[in-house]
């Protein structure tokens, strides 16, 4: 049985109070909260066994490339890579894209074309655009229409022979829309092109296969999965990772290094230049422990829930508009009231104890095409509850009474 008081309970912070009130976290999209289970792997790490990894041969270290290199392997598991070391540890999720993008101005020449959509992250734009600067490639954009969906049948007409990569988010970080991506994959490979996926905003809430889905490379953060921030993971197809030259040179990444030349060392490790958030990529291997416990179809029903319960009680408000509106989203709602900035309503919410997002959400030509400046995001997770929807209509309402 899914007991969210219960789940609750695993969250130290939801216990806190915000202005005086009891806290209403409701930014799950920028940033999930953390359960002490993972918090208790965080402060054991540095508290019994804090080292360097993969070059001692002191009993810490071991201890500590171990537990690094299980979590790698939880990793690999989960997203059903085919080896450990198609798991590269990042960052996070721009880190990952970054490194991609990084490798593929080797590949690219004029002529060439990448195509991205219309409903990205800024991390998912402004990298490409800047390989198109050093290549001579053409970026390309899947259209959207006012549901905030992908339009397929123009998707359809923008591949080409030229195409070399695809890259989409799985879903939309501004309006929760869960894209087409098997369809978008498999049209991809049939003119030749590489696929990115980027998993920031779907790993919280699905379980991505990525050997069922043929992708070529997927990208995520920990940070949106009850992990700790500065930690999240590539998945690459070994054929293509053994392709990309490294993305940073230094420490660890290196088979055997003379001033005359440098030869690399073995996936992942290629690239994994310098000392990495061990730590993290531990919490990280947590943190998916976490969540599998609870089990991601459970997490997906209850969220579900949670988003029809709260697009319709939000729907009720007069002059409340909700933008994004697809057939298949997740427990993301963007709205405006009329006539009030979004940056006014979050205000207000705040002083409530009410934490949603406030502006363009890193994805200004979602705004541009609806011709606003932002919205107010309200992001379910998990540990939210109905009475803390209740609270957010409440406190919806209360900011209407006061800015209109």
């Amino acid at each position: 049985m899914f007991n969210v008081e219960h789940i609750r309970q695993d969250f130290p912070i939801l216990n806190r109070q915000v202005n005086s009130k009891p806290l209403v976290y409701l930014d799950n999209a920028a940033t999930s909260q953390t359960p002490q289970q993972v918090i208790d792997v965080i402060v054991d790490y540095y508290s019994t066994y804090n080292a360097n990894i993969h070059r001692g041969v002191h009993s810490l270290s071991q201890e500590a490339t171990d537990a690094y290199e299980q979590a790698r392997l939880k990793i690999q598991n989960h997203f059903n890579a085919k080896f450990a070391h198609e798991i590269i540890f990042t960052s996070g999720t721009t880190h990952g894209i970054n490194l991609v993008a990084n490798g593929f101005s080797n590949f690219l020449k004029q002529g060439d074309e990448i195509i991205v959509s219309a409903l990205e992250h800024h991390s998912n734009i402004v990298p490409w655009q800047m390989l198109c600067e050093r290549s001579g490639a053409t970026l390309k954009v899947i259209p959207m229409n006012t549901e905030g969906e992908l339009i397929m049948s123009e998707y359809d007409k923008l591949l080409s022979a030229n195409t070399k990569l695809v890259f989409v988010n799985h879903i939309s970080n501004a309006l929760g829309t869960i894209n087409p991506i098997e369809y978008i994959i498999e049209k991809a490979h049939e003119v030749g092109s590489a696929v990115l996926i980027d998993g920031a905003q779907s790993c919280p809430h699905i379980k991505p296969d990525v050997q069922a889905l043929d992708v070529d490379f997927y990208v995520t953060s920990a940070h949106k999965m009850c992990g700790p921030t500065g930690q999240g993971m590539l998945y690459g197809k070994e054929e293509w990772l053994k392709k990309l030259p490294p993305y940073q040179g230094g420490g660890e990444m290196i088979a055997e290094v003379t001033f005359q030349k440098t030869t690399y060392a073995d996936l992942p490790h290629k690239f994994e230049a310098g000392t990495p958030n061990i730590c993290g990529g531990i919490a990280f291997g947590a943190a998916i422990d976490y969540m599998n416990a609870i089990g991601f179809d459970a997490i997906s029903n209850y969220e579900h829930e949670l988003l029809d319960y709260a697009t319709e009680a939000l729907s009720n408000i007069e002059g409340l508009k909700i933008y994004g509106t697809a057939k298949h989203k997740t427990s993301v709602i963007s709205f405006n009231l009329e006539g009030i900035h979004p940056y006014d309503v979050g205000t207000i919410l705040d002083k409530l104890g009410i934490a949603v997002r406030t502006g363009h959400h890193c994805a200004q030509p979602v705004m541009d095409f609806y011709k606003i400046p932002g919205t107010v995001r309200a992001s379910f997770a998990f540990y939210n509850t109905k009475e803390e929807v209740d609270t957010l209509v409440n406190g919806v309402k209360k900011a209407k009474m006061m800015l209109s």
